[in-house]
């Protein structure tokens, strides 16, 4: 879609634009996209997750390499950052959350609000917040048909609850260190409007509406990947969404992408860059010392098998 753009590089066209070189840091984040089965099927998902994704999940090998990992970094990692699918569902999620809490790392737990609904999950909400988790939670929209335009019917509701429910048991409420952050990303092929206006949109809509309270709330630019780009490419809008990521381009958020100090591992051990590289199975290179590291596309999951 950039042919015919003349646009360079993407990292000479960062360093033009006048951010930093985009070069490797010290890494302090782990994220893990522990499986793709998830209880519900996103217009937008990026992983094409869905309720009939039940075999990529990851295994307790995998799950305990990385637990290794966590110690081997000797407090490098600072931040266990647990996605999918809908991690909470996977068998392995409360047992990498409790390790990670245990070495006194940070666990950052990306929710869909309505796993806590689905059998098994009763007691979800009060295992996060007695654990210290953090809890990013999907919410597109403050408007019931928006929501449930891109993420099923029914699903603003039960969303609703679930945040009332997490409210109930500390979640962004003052004074409880109980983080419950928001996540909007728009709805088809333009960009997200401005981060602090919509949050206070969405503070006054859901406060005043249903009494809920929340940390923060952030905007994400849908990348043109998976079933976005499925459905970019339907609606004929490829190139034009293309050009408005290119023309529209920050510098400041260039500054935080993930690939500074992030490793993002997939749910059969590999590792990536970022999560956005993992779904377009662009795995890092990383070389293998003496045959025994974490790294190559082998991954987490390769020092076993090499």
């Amino acid at each position: 879609a950039l042919s015919g753009m003349d646009v360079p590089s993407f990292d000479r066209f960062v360093v033009a634009r006048g951010a930093r070189e985009l070069v490797r840091e010290p890494t302090t984040i782990l994220q893990v996209n522990i499986g793709l089965y998830c209880n519900q099927a996103c217009s937008h998902c990026h992983v094409e997750s869905s309720p009939l994704r039940k075999a990529e999940v990851m295994s307790a090998a995998i799950t305990e390499r990385l637990i290794h990992l966590m110690d081997a970094s000797n407090g490098g990692i600072k931040t266990l950052d647990i996605t999918g699918g809908a991690p909470e569902l996977m068998e392995q999620f409360r047992p990498l959350v409790l390790a990670a809490r245990a070495r006194g790392i940070d666990v950052i737990d990306r929710c869909n609000l309505t796993v806590l609904y689905e059998d098994g999950q009763e007691d979800l909400a009060q295992f996060l917040a007695d654990n210290g988790v953090k809890v990013v939670a999907s919410l597109p929209c403050y408007s019931e048909a928006n929501t449930d335009a891109q993420r099923g019917r029914g699903v603003f509701q039960r969303s609703i609850q679930a945040l009332k429910d997490l409210n109930a048991v500390g979640y962004g409420v003052a004074g409880t260190g109980l983080e419950l952050d928001l996540m909007y990303n728009p709805g088809g092929a333009f960009l997200p409007p401005a981060q602090e206006k919509l949050e206070e949109a969405y503070r006054s809509e859901l406060r005043g509406a249903y009494g809920i309270e929340f940390s923060r709330l952030y905007t994400l630019t849908n990348m043109p990947i998976k079933r976005f780009a499925d459905y970019l490419h339907r609606e004929g809008k490829t190139e034009e969404y293309m050009r408005l990521l290119v023309e529209s381009f920050n510098p400041a958020a260039a500054e935080g992408v993930m690939c500074r100090d992030l490793v993002s591992v997939s749910w059969d051990g590999r590792l990536f860059d970022c999560d956005f590289n993992q779904q377009l199975d662009m795995p890092m290179p990383v070389a293998r010392a003496g045959g025994g590291g974490a790294g190559g596309e082998g991954g987490a999951g390769g020092a076993g098998n090499g």
